[in-house]
């Protein structure tokens, strides 16, 4: 498949201090690629630099295969939707979708033309002659992402645009980019901290940290085998439980010692043999134990019930295990008092192993 957007040994400082070193990334044709990462880890200076809107230090970046480097924004082919709205008070929807085809000289015609299709397809008809003030929040993201959708360009960029909406309405224009993304098939890049927009909406994620891309895959392959520490405590929530330990061998069989419980790995799929002796980091998800439900033949684990969350459709048990306390997620019909005793049961074959001095996966 081609390249859309390929960013090659790209570089920038800010006086002493990197902020991006020597990244590559190649982004397909069509794809929706989202960069995950907490503040400051340089998704958003990611963003700006395929934008035009910061200058690099070092590298290129190509888009469609043009070397764009050194060209203004207006010259990229791309349409970017912000944080902040962003748009004219003073102006209609409408105007604020024509302005920059103004601007740019497009032929009223072709203008009139672009404007409607947006509005149609983000379902703005209504609002074309409203000005901004009258609007909900949701309803002038539409907008937002209407301006860049008129411009009628290869690739969108869009910088945390949910952000400043509340809960339901995150929700609901979370499922109307993924509708925008399946109906126009353009190339895509998303910049969220929020790893739920990730999961839902990439075809691949970036998870970003310190400027430095931790892992590129698509979101089953992130959440379930994460390639380090960091990207495993980033993703999921509630977040994986961790046991830090020494892989051994007991009875024939390779086992996680931690605190006094063994813990058996015979059905992990590691990428290599892991040696005795090796102090590793076990990572198992909330989801991936079993309670009062040990399969036959199965490791059965003694627990203590801490706390108990009732979610709705899930309930989340907070368990005392090997001296510390893990997540585990059941369904929401079952209750477990604080104190009662339980059986757990993991299944490795879902399981996280991590060397614990590089922190890389095993």
């Amino acid at each position: 498949m081609t390249s859309s957007v390929s960013i090659q040994d790209l570089s920038l400082s800010f006086g002493a201090v990197t902020v991006l070193e020597n990244l590559n990334l190649d982004i397909r044709d069509g794809e929706f690629l989202v960069l995950l990462g907490s503040s400051g880890c340089g998704k958003s200076t990611l963003l700006n630099c395929i934008a035009g809107l910061l200058e690099i230090s070092d590298g290129q970046i190509f888009i469609k295969g043009k070397n764009v480097t050194w060209e203004e924004p207006k010259d990229r082919g791309i349409g970017m939707v912000f944080q902040s709205y962003a748009l004219y008070p003073q102006m209609t929807v409408e105007k604020n979708l024509s302005f920059g085809l103004k601007v740019a000289k497009m032929p009223q015609p072709e203008i009139d033309k672009r404007v409607a299709r947006a509005a149609e397809i983000l379902q703005i008809q209504p609002l074309l002659k409203r000005k901004p003030a009258e609007l909900s929040g949701g309803q002038r993201q539409r907008v937002a992402i209407g301006r860049a959708l008129v411009r009628d360009v290869d690739v969108f960029l869009f910088d945390e645009p949910l952000s400043n909406l509340d809960a339901k309405l995150r929700s609901e224009l979370r499922v109307e980019i993924k509708r925008l993304h399946q109906s126009l098939k353009n190339t895509m890049i998303y910049v969220t901290h929020d790893q739920i927009e990730a999961l839902t909406l990439a075809d691949r994620i970036a998870v970003m940290k310190s400027g430095v891309i931790q892992q590129l895959a698509d979101p089953m392959t992130i959440y379930n085998a994460p390639e380090n520490l960091f990207v495993a405590g980033f993703i999921g929530s509630p977040s994986m439980n961790f046991f830090r330990g020494t892989v051994e061998e007991k009875g024939g069989r390779k086992i996680v010692h931690v605190g006094g419980v063994d813990f058996a790995i015979d059905a992990y799929p590691a990428r290599a043999p892991i040696l005795s002796g090796t102090n590793v980091v076990l990572g198992i998800r909330p989801e991936h134990v079993t309670v009062d439900e040990v399969p036959a033949g199965g490791d059965a684990h003694a627990a203590v019930v801490d706390i108990e969350e009732p979610m709705g459709a899930d309930n989340l048990l907070w368990l005392k295990l090997a001296g510390q306390t893990m997540s585990v997620r059941i369904a929401g019909s079952r209750r477990y008092a604080p104190g009662s005793q339980v059986r757990l049961g993991i299944d490795m074959g879902m399981a996280s192993i991590f060397d614990s001095g590089t922190e890389q996966r095993l």
